[in-house]
């Protein structure tokens, strides 16, 4: 069963701006971490940015200052706007929810691309 939906995914010029939702479902208990990471052909899994769920956040370097993740934490759904799009930030995105026991969950990504 799928237990992490991604959406919201699309084409965007560069400079624009996506909006992504990830829903948990309500099978996965005692979250403690909702967040985003992306996956490019040929290269390494990168952190996006993530959210304990008292609200502390870790962003990755390079997209600090243009992305934003927020929770829903009673309806285990997370967010990520993101902003002043760049070609770089081509990927497909992934969503996961961790437990307190670190077990993860991940979605089946939503691809973003960004044209120049």
């Amino acid at each position: 069963q799928v237990q992490v939906v991604e959406s919201g995914g699309g084409l965007v010029q560069a400079g624009g701006s996506l909006r992504l939702s990830c829903v948990a479902s309500e099978s996965i208990t005692r979250i403690y971490s909702m967040g985003w990471y992306r996956h490019a052909p040929g290269k390494q899994r990168e952190l996006v940015a993530t959210m304990m769920n008292n609200g502390s956040t870790n962003y990755g370097d390079s997209v600090k200052g243009r992305f934003t993740i927020s929770r829903d934490n009673a309806k285990n759904t997370v967010y990520l706007q993101m902003d002043s799009l760049k070609p770089e930030d081509t990927a497909v995105y992934y969503c996961n929810a961790r437990n307190i026991l670190e077990t993860t969950y991940w979605g089946q990504g939503t691809q973003v691309t960004v044209s120049s």
